[in-house]
C-alpha cells in the first residue's frame, strides 16, 4: 500500500485581511512613536474607533496619554469596526 503524501493545510489571507492587519501595524507604529507603551499601542491600534491622529496631536501637545485616550474613548455600545 502506498503511503500517501500529506500536504499541510495553508490558511491563506486574503488581500483585504493583509491590508486590515498592515493598517494595525502602522496604527502601533505610529502610536509607539509618540510615546505610548508598546502594549498600549497595539490595543488602541486594533480599535478602529479611536481616531489617530487627534490621539497623535493631543499626545504631542503634552496631554497625558491616559487623559488623551480618556478623552477620545468611544461611546460605549457603539459599534466596532
Amino acid at each position: 500500500m502506498p503511503l500517501e503524501s500529506h500536504k499541510p493545510i495553508l490558511q491563506t489571507q486574503t488581500t483585504e485581511d493583509r491590508g486590515a492587519d498592515e493598517v494595525v501595524i502602522w496604527r502601533r507604529e505610529k502610536l509607539a512613536q509618540s510615546g505610548l507603551p508598546l502594549s498600549l499601542a497595539a490595543r488602541l491600534a486594533q480599535d478602529s474607533r479611536y481616531d489617530l491622529h487627534a490621539l497623535i496631536e493631543l499626545l504631542e501637545q503634552g496631554c497625558p496619554p491616559d487623559l488623551a485616550i480618556r478623552i477620545l474613548a468611544p461611546l460605549e455600545g457603539g459599534d466596532t469596526a
